[in-house]
């Protein structure tokens, strides 16, 4: 019923209508609103709408604040053609310091490590608990290499290679959120231990595309002495496969996702000039189109260009080389982020245009482009069983 001011009040609405409004709130102002009244709290508690709500969240790259207290980073219009884009920052906690490690993100979910011990965290509601490790001892070695959905059973499992410490023997295991029973997976391909051990020192995060989780490890084609480097997790029948890389040449390469579509950036030493980007064609074909390559020495004098062009005291050079090839974020499908060194991020456009500098050495944008993407969920973390820490194990400037 109207107010008697004649106003409608949004209880007044019919309910699909509320539903409509409340799933377009940021994930913010929908927890300020469960706290309104019940009904509110039921209709943005139920599976579907958390769902809905999640699936419109933008994705937005995951910078490490090292330690330094920030909120969002927004990268401003440094030049024309760059858009405003907002940035996730990881922090770590005030006691914990720089020792935390973002090891994997799956909807919305990071799973942190902090000295031995994993965490499973959901930075909008502001829940965590400790995640149990497939073996436990003290010359025992677990990473998380993986971090995924299981769609027929709607599980999250993580995906962890487990051996001893020092050592090239070790397994690989899935262990179920909110469970304590590990669960050991055979791997069925030509020189799998060498393979699959290369994971944890991957260039890249996991790759999340078409269901399956994708690696693209340092040395992978002087294993198996051919092109078929890139390392495949079916998540759905939990087994391993190869796939090909876009050419022989991509010694050094970095898998990631450009707007729903897997691409690859390479290069042919460590320290390069210049560097190919590649996007799959046909995924079941296994086959790559060229799409564009990034010149350093073209990034440099479009932006004495632009400062030029601006009437400002020309600055000193870039370097010639990219020092650090594997830090890198994707903006959109135009704007690049490429980490030069400890103080510089470079911001490019796939033709090589310049489009801005971010000083990394000051301290509102000290970061770290840590290659996972964050979409925000309000969705509880599974296993209400689940231990807690007292403390939580990072932050993330989010309140």
């Amino acid at each position: 019923m109207p107010d008697r001011r004649g106003a409608t009040l949004l209880e007044d609405l019919p309910e699909d209508i509320i539903n409509k409004i409340l799933v377009l709130l940021p994930s913010k102002d929908v927890g300020r609103c469960r706290v309104v009244n019940t009904s509110m709290c039921s209709a943005t508690s139920t599976p579907e709408f958390m769902l809905q709500h999640h699936r419109r969240q933008p994705s937005l790259p995951i910078v490490d604040g090292l330690g330094r207290p920030a909120n969002h980073v927004v990268l401003g219009d440094a030049a024309a053609g760059a858009s405003n884009q907002q940035l996730w920052p990881f922090l770590s906690s005030s006691k914990r310091s720089i020792e935390n490690n973002l090891a994997a993100v799956c909807d919305g979910f990071l799973i942190v490590s902090w000295e031995n011990k994993f965490y499973i965290c959901n930075p909008v509601t502001r829940k965590h608990a400790l995640l149990p490790q497939p073996q436990a001892g003290q010359y025992i070695r677990n990473i998380v290499v993986g971090f995924y959905r299981h769609h027929p059973t709607g599980e999250y499992r993580v995906l962890w290679v487990s051996g001893p410490d020092y050592s090239f023997i070790s397994n690989l295991y899935v262990v179920t959120v909110g469970s304590d029973r590990p669960q050991c997976i055979s791997v069925r391909l030509p020189a799998e231990e060498k393979l699959w051990n290369k994971l944890p020192s991957s260039n890249s995060s996991a790759v999340h595309h078409r269901g399956s989780l994708h690696w693209h490890p340092y040395g992978t084609n002087d294993i198996t002495g051919d092109v078929r480097d890139i390392v495949v997790f079916d998540t759905e029948t939990e087994s391993f496969r190869r796939m090909h890389s876009p050419t022989q040449q991509c010694r050094y390469g970095n898998l990631f996702d450009m707007e729903g579509t897997l691409a690859l950036w390479s290069g042919l030493v460590s320290k390069s000039t210049s560097m190919d980007v590649w996007v799959m064609q046909d995924y079941e074909a296994e086959t790559w189109a060229f799409k564009y390559r990034i010149d350093v020495s073209m990034v440099e004098t479009s932006r004495q260009l632009y400062l030029t062009s601006l009437k400002k005291k020309k600055s000193r050079p870039l370097e010639s080389t990219v020092q650090l090839l594997n830090d890198m974020a994707v903006l959109n499908e135009s704007e690049l982020l490429i980490r030069f060194n400890c103080k510089h991020v470079l911001r490019c456009g796939i033709d090589g245009k310049f489009l801005g500098i971010v000083n990394i050495g000051k301290s509102q944008y000290q970061m770290f482009l840590t290659g996972h993407r964050l979409k925000e969920s309000i969705v509880p973390i599974p296993g209400h069983e689940m231990q807690e820490d007292e403390e939580a194990p990072f932050s993330t400037g989010h309140v």
